[in-house]
């Protein structure tokens, strides 16, 4: 068996904040073709200092869009995350799995709250 893909978080996004989507979605590029070629990937949180639920939703969030929970669950490891870091983990990671049920059901309720403002969800 292959060894596992190591993602530094810090060398990816090149710094210690991981705040913006934007660097999220250099993350889940990474991992998206990691699971999507079967490969065990370990994220390492080591070195980073500022962390956000919106950069965690385009890093991580986005996979359950594409793949099962279980595939992600048994493929992915995080290491070196603080606890508070697991905290805003799991709060991504649940709206994901919330949203992927039932994607129209949020768009709906945000055009409802934002009206006209909003085009397409």
């Amino acid at each position: 068996m292959s060894e596992d893909i190591r993602i530094s978080m810090f060398e990816v996004v090149g710094s210690p904040f991981c705040v913006a989507s934007d660097d999220g979605e250099k993350i889940h590029k990474h991992l998206d073709a990691a699971l999507r070629a079967n490969q065990a990937v370990v994220l390492s949180f080591h070195n980073v200092t500022a962390l956000t639920t919106p950069f965690l939703t385009a890093a991580i969030g986005e996979l359950y869009g594409t793949f099962s929970e279980e595939k992600i669950q048994s493929l992915l490891k995080v290491e070196d995350a603080k606890s508070d870091d697991l905290r805003l983990l799991r709060s991504a990671v649940n709206n994901a799995k919330l949203y992927f049920k039932n994607p129209e059901r949020f768009n709906q309720a945000i055009r409802e709250v934002m009206g006209d403002e909003v085009g397409d969800v």
